[in-house]
C-alpha cells in the first residue's frame, strides 16, 4: 500500500519505510537515442545502461520537452513544458521562487536529497528569489585519483555519491541526481584513436556529411558515452555492495540530443528522442521493452508516485508506474515539445520559437518566425564566438560550413543550417530521419489537419503564450551561470578551458 499525505510525511521522517524507495535519477548531457548497446547500436559499448535495461524496462519512444539543457532539466524537476515554467524554460534563465520542484516536495516528505555533476544548469537559480538548491545538497568535491583524458569531467561521480550516502540518516530514503557532463563537448581529438575500432561501423545520420571527419567526431562522442557509462557502472556496484540496489528506483536518461547539426537545438528526433531505462528490483520485473510514447514531464510524476506523493501543482506529466508494473499501457497518443532560445545568436537576443507534436507515425512542427535562421545564421557572431551559434563548435560543423564544400554538401547544408518554412510535416514510417517535409503534398492530409488542431488545442490548454500571440521570452535576460562547474574540464589546456568558459560550446550547457 502506498502512503500519501501526512502518513507519508510521518513515515519519511521517523524510520525507513520499505514502501518508499530510494530514488536515483541519472542524466547524461547531450546523448541521443539510440546510442546505447541495448538499442542495438553496434559501435558503442554501454554495459551499465544495458544492465538497467535488462533488469528493468527499456523505453524506445521517450522524448525531451526541449532540445536544450536548462529547459529540459527544468522539466525533469517540475513536470512542466518550457512555456509553463517562465524563466526556467530557457537556457541561462532562473527558477521562479514559487515554482514547485520535485526535490523540494521529496525533502518536505522526509527524503534526503543531493546531487553530483551537472544539476539544473546553465543559469542562475537564485536570481528570482529561490533559496533552496533545486537539486538538493551538492557533492562535487571528490576527484578521480588519476588524471582523466582531455574533455572529461574530473569529478568522481561514484565517490561523490558514496559521500552523499554516508552523509545523512540511513533510516530516511534518498533522492540523488547524478548529472554527467558527458557526452557534451569539448571532445579530445585523439579519443577516436584510443577506441581502436573500425569507424565504418558508425551509423552517420543521413543529414550529416559522411566523411572521415564526421566519423572521428562521432567516435569521440561515443567515447564520452562509454566513459559516462563506466561511472554509472561504479554507482550500480556501490548500490549492490550496500544491499540497496533493489530498493532503489533508478531512472537513466539524457537531457537532449547529441551536439551535432540538426540534432541538439532541433525539434527532430535527433534533438528530442532520448535514451531511457528504469529499474526497481523490488517492485517490477525486468527484461521488458516498451514502445509507449513518454515524455520527460512524466519522470517527476513517476518518482513522486513511487514515493507515495501527489503530482506537483501545475505539472503536465503522468506517472509511468502502471506501465512499469505491466498492468496497462500509458494512454498517450502524442508528445509535445518546444524551443525558444539557446545561445545568444541573433540580434537583440531574438529567439527561434517553435513547437512540435509527435505521434507514432507523424511529426508536425510549427515555426513561428520562419524568416529567422534556426541556427542563428551566417552573419551574426553568437555568444560562443561563431556563426550559426546554435550548433555547438565541432570539426563536423567546420567541415560542413567550409566554403570549399558548399557544392559538395549542398543537401546537408540545407538540412542543417537552412531556413525552414512555417510548417513542417513528416511521415515517420517512410522517413524516420525526418528529412522530407511533405507539408505541401496531398498525402496524409487528414493526419496533418488533425495534428495542426491538436497542437493548437494542447498549447492553449497548457497556457502557451506563444500560441496566443504573446512573447514574454524577449524580456528574459541571459543570466550568468553560477553554482556548478568550478572543477570542470581541469584536464584541458588553459587556452581551451578559457575558450570553453567564455562560449556556449562548453560542457555545462
Amino acid at each position: 500500500m502506498w502512503l500519501t499525505g501526512a502518513a507519508a510525511l510521518t513515515a519519511g521522517c521517523t524510520r525507513r519505510n520499505p514502501a518508499r524507495p530510494n530514488l536515483l535519477l541519472v542524466v547524461a548531457d547531450d546523448q541521443s537515442w539510440p546510442h546505447a548497446g541495448a538499442y542495438g547500436d553496434n559501435f558503442v559499448q554501454t554495459p551499465a545502461f544495458d544492465r538497467i535495461a535488462k533488469e528493468g524496462v527499456l523505453f524506445t519512444h521517450s522524448f525531451s520537452v526541449c532540445p536544450s539543457c536548462t529547459p529540459s532539466r527544468t522539466a525533469l524537476l517540475t513536470g512542466r513544458h518550457l512555456w509553463q515554467a517562465g524563466e526556467a524554460g530557457v537556457l541561462y534563465g532562473t527558477i521562479p521562487a514559487g515554482l514547485p520542484l520535485l526535490t523540494h516536495s521529496l525533502e518536505d516528505s522526509g527524503y534526503r536529497t543531493g546531487f553530483t555533476g551537472k544539476g539544473w544548469a546553465p543559469g542562475d537559480w537564485r536570481a528570482a528569489g529561490l533559496r533552496r538548491h533545486p537539486n538538493g545538497k551538492e557533492f562535487n568535491t571528490r576527484k578521480h585519483a588519476t588524471p582523466v583524458a582531455p574533455g572529461l569531467d574530473d569529478r568522481d561521480y561514484a565517490a561523490n555519491f558514496a559521500d552523499f550516502l554516508d552523509d545523512g540518516d540511513p533510516s530516511k530514503p534518498f533522492f540523488f541526481w547524478l548529472g554527467s557532463t558527458e557526452p557534451h563537448r569539448l571532445y579530445d581529438p585523439a579519443a577516436s584513436d584510443r577506441l581502436g575500432r573500425a569507424l565504418n561501423n558508425i551509423r552517420v545520420p543521413s543529414s550529416l556529411p559522411d566523411t572521415g571527419t564526421t566519423r572521428r567526431d562521432m567516435a569521440a562522442y561515443y567515447s564520452e558515452i562509454e566513459w559516462y557509462d563506466q561511472q554509472l557502472g561504479k554507482v550500480l556496484d556501490l548500490l549492490e555492495k550496500r544491499a540497496i540496489l533493489d530498493d532503489t528506483l533508478i531512472v537513466v536518461t539524457s537531457d537532449n540530443g547529441m551536439p551535432f547539426p540538426r540534432a541538439k537545438v532541433n525539434l527532430y528526433d535527433g534533438g528530442l528522442r532520448m535514451p531511457l531505462a528504469m529499474r526497481w528490483g523490488r517492485r517490477f520485473r525486468g527484461d521488458r521493452t516498451t514502445s509507449a510514447l513518454v515524455s520527460h514531464i512524466d519522470i517527476p510524476s513517476t518518482l513522486l508516485s513511487a514515493a507515495g506523493l501527489p503530482n506537483l501543482p501545475g505539472a503536465s506529466g503522468q506517472s509511468l508506474l502502471p506501465l512499469l508494473d505491466g498492468k496497462t499501457d500509458v494512454a498517450r497518443g502524442h508528445v509535445l515539445a518546444g524551443l525558444e532560445r539557446h545561445t545568444y545568436c541573433r540580434p537583440d537576443g531574438a529567439t527561434y520559437p517553435a513547437r512540435s507534436v509527435r505521434t507514432r507515425d507523424f511529426l508536425y512542427i510549427r515555426n513561428f518566425e520562419p524568416d529567422r535562421w534556426p541556427t542563428g545564421g551566417p552573419d551574426f557572431v553568437s555568444s560562443n564566438k561563431t556563426f550559426h551559434g546554435d550548433i555547438d563548435g565541432a570539426p563536423v560543423k567546420d567541415e560542413l560550413l567550409a566554403p570549399a564544400n558548399a557544392k559538395r554538401f549542398a543537401r546537408e547544408l540545407a538540412l542543417c543550417v537552412g531556413k525552414r518554412p512555417a510548417e513542417e510535416f513528416y511521415h515517420l514510417p517512410s522517413d524516420p530521419d525526418q528529412e522530407n517535409n511533405i507539408i505541401s503534398r496531398d498525402t496524409h492530409r487528414e493526419a496533418l489537419h488533425q495534428l495542426r488542431a491538436l497542437l493548437e488545442t494542447d498549447l492553449r490548454a497548457t497556457g502557451d503564450p506563444r500560441i496566443e500571440g504573446r512573447d514574454p521570452w524577449k524580456a528574459y535576460p541571459y543570466r550568468q551561470t553560477t553554482g556548478f562547474g568550478a572543477s570542470f574540464n581541469s584536464s584541458l589546456s588553459p587556452e581551451a578551458r578559457t575558450a570553453a568558459r567564455e562560449g556556449a560550446a562548453h560542457k555545462p550547457e
